[in-house]
């Protein structure tokens, strides 16, 4: 079985894309499905809403079993927030400088210890009989003091995974990075939900 994959974001595309193929999953873009998709608006107040969403727009204008993802960081001392504006947490929809730059400055006097922080992922896939399998993904870490590591993408250069000693998300290698993203973690439990049901290998 072929899945749509249901994003207009490039670098998450490539991301999803990469984690997916080793879980047994495969997918396609809707570029390569030769499907133009709707840029679905993300009215949801949770990650699973928004998910869902794109997740069944997919669906239903493909025919095909859609998957798609809502993510973004969480930060404690400001109570979830950038949580689903992550994206947009400076406004401007995918300007990641200026979204570091607010987020540096509203933690500015904060010491390290109360600067906890998760990335948090959701999937949903929706399929053409309406069944919905929906999973959760979470890396806990700390917000850096300034930027560091030249890949990833979003806030990855002032997010400091706990599971990696200092390192900023974008100072890791892929194979690294995709150990331990909440991406993966949310990724694995719907390979896990797809194999009980006989859809993946």
């Amino acid at each position: 079985m072929i899945f749509l994959l249901a994003t207009h974001n490039t670098k998450k595309r490539t991301e999803l894309s990469r984690i997916l193929a080793p879980l047994g999953i495969d997918v396609q873009t809707a570029d390569e499905a030769g499907i133009d998709l709707t840029d679905v608006e993300e009215t949801g107040s949770t990650f699973e809403e928004n998910a869902r969403l794109k997740a069944q727009s997919g669906c239903r204008e493909s025919g095909m079993p859609c998957v798609a993802d809502d993510s973004g960081l969480a930060v404690d001392a400001l109570g979830g927030a950038p949580g689903i504006y992550s994206a947009r947490y400076a406004g401007e929809h995918g300007n990641d400088e200026r979204n570091m730059d607010k987020l540096l400055a509203a933690l500015a006097d904060l010491p390290m210890p109360e600067r906890t922080a998760k990335f948090v992922c959701t999937v949903c896939c929706v399929f053409p009989d309406g069944t919905e399998i929906l999973t959760r993904g979470e890396c806990p870490g700390h917000i850096a003091f300034s930027r560091s590591g030249s890949g990833g993408f979003g806030y990855d250069p002032i997010f400091l995974p706990d599971e990696r000693d200092g390192l900023s998300m974008a100072a890791l290698s892929d194979t690294q990075k995709d150990a331990i993203s909440h991406r993966r973690r949310a990724l694995e439990k719907l390979a896990h939900a797809l194999k009980e049901r006989g859809l993946a290998r």
